[in-house]
């Protein structure tokens, strides 16, 4: 499915894959609440809609009115994070940031952040980049054109995009953000859900919660089911949306995938949203990738860079993302499953 927020209609960002393994395709939510329920813990469920997508959070906890604040205090969460991250609203801090070229005063979750985003580009050699906004501009102004040439932009309106794409020159202060080169932006597609996912989990550990299954774009879980099995999710088919291709058992873990499907922008799928800062195209070195991480910021960032980074170089990053599993399937279908 493709997502709409944090400014996904305007973000740089992927389609992500994930549902319940269940039968008949049931989501996380029913997923959680179909199985298990003890005289000491109930399910608390919320449904709803969280960074413009479908959302779900599951719990259980012996006071059903204790879940029910806990549940509100995180979809409160949620809300005000959109506020600081998202390109779907003119009026969050990273909307203004773009529009002016620099912030001042900016909130500390754009500063941690903007931090954050910068280490996982530095750390995967800029396939991840938090100023790819450009390219995804430029793209959606030459697809928008009745006459526009299925192949994409020109490459010399690439070349003048990328120009103004390199995380490194951004300054990232507690009293400041700034882009040093005119007509810089950025999108934190590629990380604010996994961001936002964690924050609320932290919330909810605070809150005593032990057995909680996320899906807030990125899906974690919180220790594992109440009945003593883990959580359990399944990776849609890159190939074949209808389809589950992998299911996952999780406990204290979190996933996010990246697929080309996730927007494209004609009909053969190959320009997409998931572009290479380098070339500054799209990357079709894979259909789908997955990772699960510790944490789901780390998982959605590295889903994103290893979807745009070619095998060789994966190969290379590998040995120092310890502890973090990748599927990538090929576009020819072929997959590769590790554990670094």
């Amino acid at each position: 499915m493709t997502k709409t927020t944090i400014g996904r209609p305007i973000g740089r960002r992927r389609a992500i894959h994930l549902m319940a393994a269940a039968a008949g395709g049931l989501g996380l939510a029913a997923l959680a609440g179909r199985a298990f329920a003890t005289k000491t813990a109930a399910l608390a469920r919320w449904r709803g809609t969280a960074l413009g997508a479908e959302a779900s959070i599951a719990l259980y906890h012996p006071d059903p009115e204790t879940a029910q604040r806990l549940i509100a205090a995180s979809v409160a969460e949620v809300r005000r994070l959109e506020g600081v991250f998202s390109l779907y609203r003119a009026d969050s801090a990273l909307s203004r940031l773009n529009r002016q070229g620099a912030l001042d005063a900016p909130p500390m979750e754009l500063v941690q952040l903007m931090a954050t985003a910068q280490g996982f580009a530095a750390l995967t050699g800029g396939a991840f980049d938090p100023t790819v906004q450009p390219l995804w501009e430029l793209y959606a102004r030459h697809f928008r054109a009745a006459d526009a040439d299925p192949a994409g932009p020109g490459r010399a309106a690439v070349a003048r995009a990328r120009a103004r794409v390199d995380y490194r020159a951004v300054e990232v202060e507690s009293t400041r953000i700034a882009f040093a080169r005119p007509g810089m932006a950025a999108t934190l597609n590629g990380i604010a859900q996994g961001f936002i996912t964690d924050r609320v989990a932290d919330l909810l550990r605070a809150g005593g919660m032990a057995h909680v299954l996320l899906d807030l774009g990125e899906v974690r879980g919180l220790g594992d089911h109440p009945s003593g099995r883990p959580w359990r999710v399944g990776i849609e088919d890159p190939f074949d949306r209808r389809r589950i291709a992998r299911r996952l058992d999780l406990v204290d873990r979190a996933v996010a995938s990246s697929a080309a499907s996730g927007t494209v922008f004609e009909p053969s799928g190959r320009v997409h949203h998931l572009f290479d800062p380098r070339s500054g195209r799209s990357a079709n070195h894979f259909a789908g990738v997955t990772v699960i991480a510790a944490t789901a910021t780390e998982a959605d960032a590295l889903s994103t860079a290893l979807f745009v980074m070619p095998p060789a170089r994966i190969a290379a990053l590998r040995g120092r993302l310890s502890g973090t599993r990748a599927i990538l399937t090929r576009r020819d279908g072929g997959v590769e499953d590790w554990t670094a």
